[in-house]
Formats: C-alpha cells, structure tokens, sequence
C-alpha cells in the first residue's frame, strides 16, 4: 500500500473519531458560504458550491444547516474570509500545509505560527513545501461500489488519471480542473460518492517512527482544533506496526 494511502486512512479514521461534530459542521459551513457568495448560490451552476454541499452530505449535514449556509452568502450577512494557505515542517521534517479561512490573517498567522513552534515544527515561506505535493481532485467510494475492475473502467471512461485500492474501498484521483466533470460522470456509474474534494497529493514522503507519528499528529490534531483551518495535509509514511499502536 502506498505511503498516502497509508496516510488517508489514518486521518480519515482519526478525523471522524477526532473532530466535534459542531466543528465539523461550522468549517464545512463556512466553505458552502465563501463558495456561494464567489459564484452563484445555485449548486448546479457553481462547482465549487456543489462540491462544498456534496462533501458537507456525505459528513451527514443537515439539509437546513446548508441552506442556511447559503442563504448567508446570498443575503449579505456571511463574514468576508480570505484563503490562506501556510507551509511548514513538522516533526521528523515531515512537510506540512495548512488551509484556512479568516477574516483575520494577523490573528490567524500568529496561531498557526505558535502552534509549530510549540509542538516541534517550523512555520516557512509559502511554496516552501508544497513542491513535494500535486494539487488534485480526489474521490471516495467504499469496496461496495464494486470490485476493482468495474471502478477501474468507470474512473477510465470519467476521465480520472489514477485509482487506488484497498480493503476500504477505492480513492480515485484526477486533476483538479476535472474534478465536478469526473466526479458527475462517476456517479451516473458508480452512485454517491462518500467523499468529493480537491486534495493535496504527496509526490514524496517521509518515513516516521512510532514517537516522530506521536508528535505529528499532535501537531496535526491542535492545527485542526483551530476555527481558522479548514483543513491539514502532510506527506508521513507510517509501517504498519506503528499505524497499529497509533
């Protein structure tokens, strides 16, 4: 299994035993809310609002939280947040990337700074790190959307670049510019996704032992505990005797 493999399923895991369902629910709010209030609030002809209100669905989001996600943008009252990305080193020199939404850089910086800091990381420069990953669609379906083969070709014909499988089920991945046209085309085949949303892929990763993966995830847990990230990625490779004790 490769290292991101190794990796997604870890977080995907931890994220969903991890994360308050409240916090949960207000970070994929607040993404409905930027998208629809940067295109049109209908979801069918704003894929950005679609694929915000397709991830929030499958996180089990009530149908009048999003609706009223939406009704905020359109009516004027949603905060103006601004897109940052930052990019650092964690323990073990894994690299790191944060995303978040703010309607205040000064005071989100200066958290995403103290917290590397303080839990064994180094806060760089943007593009410091993000060479080491590719900018990509990615979407999930369980092993019950069928056996390797039939989602093979349904990736294939959608026009998707890569497929991964597991036990788990299947994580395909085309480039971000596709992802509501594969995604779309995949459903007609496949059905609902669970999973739907731009990612960033580890090209290169770094190995960590049981004490370095213990550090990370702390940083990674106390990052996402912030109401300004939406959301972390780093590039670690854990064996599998190490993903067991964590």
């Amino acid at each position: 299994m490769a290292g991101h493999s190794k990796w997604a399923n870890i977080q995907h895991r931890k994220g969903r035993q991890d994360a308050a369902r409240s916090k949960l629910f207000s970070k994929l709010s607040k993404e409905i809310t930027v998208a629809a209030k940067m295109g049109d609030p209908d979801p069918e002809k704003n894929p950005r609002l679609r694929l915000a209100v397709k991830e929030a669905k499958s996180n089990s989001v009530p149908k009048d939280v999003i609706d009223r996600a939406i009704n905020k943008a359109t009516g004027g009252d949603g905060d103006d947040y601004e897109e940052i990305r930052y990019e650092g080193y964690g323990p073990g020199g894994v690299a790191v990337i944060v995303e978040a939404m703010t309607d205040n850089r000064n005071r989100t910086a200066s958290t995403v700074r103290s917290t590397f800091g303080k839990h064994g990381g180094n806060l760089g420069e943007t593009g410091s790190v993000s060479f080491m990953f590719e900018r990509k669609g990615e979407i999930v379906y369980t092993a019950a959307a069928g056996d390797e083969d039939t989602v093979m070709m349904a990736a294939i014909e959608a026009g998707a670049e890569d497929v991964e499988h597991s036990e788990e089920g299947h994580v395909i991945y085309c480039a971000d510019t596709d992802l509501n046209d594969v995604s779309s085309k995949l459903e007609e085949e496949l059905g609902e996704s669970e999973s739907t949303k731009l990612v960033w892929k580890p090209t290169t990763t770094t190995e960590l032992d049981l004490d370095g993966a213990t550090k990370l995830m702390k940083l990674i847990d106390v990052l996402e505990d912030d109401d300004d990230v939406q959301r972390v990625t780093a590039n670690f490779e854990v064996s599998d005797e190490v993903m067991a004790q964590l």
